[in-house]
């Protein structure tokens, strides 16, 4: 018997890594009657009579879990978002955060492509770049051709389990490529018809960086849902909400129609960006609808 993590998932096996090296196994039948799919980053009882044939016999339990990617055990997500080809969205960026924080993953904000920037552009990003460090977010920017804001993302890394995601066509691969040239990851230019990138990522895998941290390349995606998330619960994944739901007058208010909400006039006075809260608002509209449809 054997303890480990997987690394990888590919065509049925699973790549267990331990002390001893990597071991490719396969999950048994039992995963099945008990609805378990081992995931990569999930912690493992293995037993292998080599290399190249070893069974999972038990997953143990994991502290969050990702759907799309499928990954577990993550310690942050750095979201990458870039500011231009594909242009920067904060509607989707707030997406993300919100999937990430409803995981209890915490979150980083990757900026990408800032060679692309013009002027004018520019000050918008760096706008929201402010505002987003006022809500207490890591944010950082960066150009695979500017060596400077890689070394900055790297120290980042160290001793977590990192998932990279984002929109397709940010720049993901890209930028771990800069991070560990002989990686050497597939890369796509974006679709200048669609305007988003094609996904050249096609299973998840952890790979180790130095620092003793893992990084995962994971399949591109353009939309998340809410599923599993109750519109209660979508203020915690707001963090300037979070911290003023107390001042709130009812308890339990979910800054909407209620009197006397501090979320509200923290939106008024200009504390809370309006954006953010005309996000929250869609968000919850759109979890309303998903359980009116199911």
């Amino acid at each position: 018997m054997g303890q480990g993590r997987i690394i990888k998932a590919l065509s049925g096996f699973y790549y267990v890594e331990n002390k001893d090296g990597v071991f490719q196994c396969r999950g048994r039948g039992n995963f099945r009657k008990r609805k378990i799919t081992p995931l990569v980053g999930d912690w493992v009882e293995f037993e292998a009579a080599n290399k190249t044939d070893g069974y999972v016999l038990e997953v143990y339990e994991r502290k969050n879990e990702l759907v799309r990617p499928p990954i577990c055990n993550v310690d942050q997500a750095i979201l990458v978002f870039s500011t231009e080809e594909p242009s920067f969205s904060s509607l989707l960026l707030d997406r993300f955060l919100v999937h990430v924080e409803a995981n209890d993953i915490v979150p980083i904000i990757c900026l990408s492509k800032i060679d692309l920037l013009e002027k004018e552009k520019g000050e918008e990003i760096q706008s929201f770049e402010k505002e987003y460090r006022q809500l207490n977010y890591e944010v950082v920017s960066t150009s695979i051709y500017v060596d400077e804001t890689i070394e900055a993302l790297r120290p980042y890394l160290v001793n977590k389990v990192s998932v990279f995601a984002g929109q397709s066509g940010v720049g993901k691969s890209s930028l771990l490529n800069a991070l560990k040239p002989e990686l050497n990851i597939e890369t796509a230019p974006i679709s200048k018809s669609l305007g988003r990138g094609k996904h050249t990522t096609r299973h998840v895998e952890l790979i180790p960086f130095d620092g003793g941290g893992y990084v995962a390349d994971t399949p591109g995606f353009s939309s998340l849902d809410f599923e599993g998330i109750e519109v209660e619960d979508l203020t915690f994944c707001f963090p300037e909400m979070r911290d003023r739901m107390s001042e709130c007058k009812f308890r339990g208010c979910t800054h909407v129609n209620e009197p006397k909400c501090a979320v509200k006039e923290s939106v008024a006075s200009g504390e809370i960006p309006n954006y953010r809260y005309e996000h929250y608002i869609d968000f919850i509209n759109e979890i309303k609808s998903q359980k009116r449809r199911y």
